[in-house]
């Protein structure tokens, strides 16, 4: 089978037919799907989703998008504390965007941070978006872990090489989204080309993002199955394989997952 380890099913884009878009994901293979949360103020609808289907999990914290807004009630306690429910297997999507700036970057910066603590105190994975901030990212990381573990993955890797070697030395995961498929996507393809095959996983971010053939169309978690025939084929392995390794990863890095 196949994960789909970051989708947002909770968005408007599924409202009117979420049963049958996640019966299309179970009919080409996908056998889990993370809906991740990127608002506090929707984790409970977040929540709704996964608790209404067996193969769907979630996480719960705020987008760097988000910081501003939410930057009072992102505490320590409150993310530990919405971490006990058995469906939550990490934290985020939390990290940097200095791209939009839509946050002020000190507010992004100590919400990343709070994010970064609660993983250290639970033991759950970080799930990083990082854009145009890839040494910020990786300092901030290295910082509040202070020598101690943190797992995590840097979400819909389309950053430079660099900070793929950087992050895979420190321990994290690479996730690919559907732009690895696309044409002017030669470097990434190129990085992904030299990147473990036991630190990849694979994902839709769902509506955003549909790979090649279905690119500018709504994305969905049953497309997550081209991002990873497209992988494999740079990897050099078979669909299959590439399907069971990356299904290996998940559980691997999402052990709470996997109870």
């Amino acid at each position: 089978m196949l994960v789909d380890s970051h989708c947002h099913l909770d968005f408007p884009d599924f409202a009117e037919e979420l049963d049958a878009v996640v019966d299309r994901a179970r009919q080409a293979g996908i056998g889990r799907m993370v809906t991740i949360c990127t608002y506090f103020s929707r984790f409970d609808r977040i929540l709704a989703v996964a608790e209404r289907y067996d193969d769907i999990l979630c996480t719960v914290g705020v987008h760097p998008h988000q910081a501003a807004e939410e930057f009072a009630v992102t505490t320590v306690d409150t993310l530990v504390e919405l971490s006990r429910h058995p469906k939550v297997i990490g934290l985020g999507e939390t990290g940097l965007d200095y791209f939009y700036d839509k946050s002020p970057r000190d507010q992004q910066q100590e919400c990343f941070r709070r994010h970064i603590r609660a993983s250290l105190e639970t033991g759950l994975p970080l799930i990083i978006h990082t854009r145009d901030a890839d040494d910020d990212t990786m300092r901030i990381v290295k910082e509040e872990a202070a020598g101690q573990p943190v797992k995590g993955l840097l979400h819909c890797f389309s950053s430079g090489r660099a900070l793929a070697e950087e992050a895979v030395e420190y321990g994290f995961t690479l996730s690919l989204s559907g732009i690895v498929t696309f044409k002017k996507s030669d470097e990434l393809r190129a990085i992904v080309k030299d990147v473990p095959l036991d630190r990849i996983l694979v994902e839709t971010d769902a509506p955003y993002l549909a790979p090649i053939p279905f690119r500018g169309k709504r994305n969905e978690p049953a497309y997550v199955a081209h991002t990873a025939a497209c992988v494999a084929e740079v990897k050099g392995v078979s669909a299959e394989e590439l399907a069971r390794v990356t299904t290996d990863n998940f559980f691997r890095l999402f052990a709470k997952a996997a109870v």
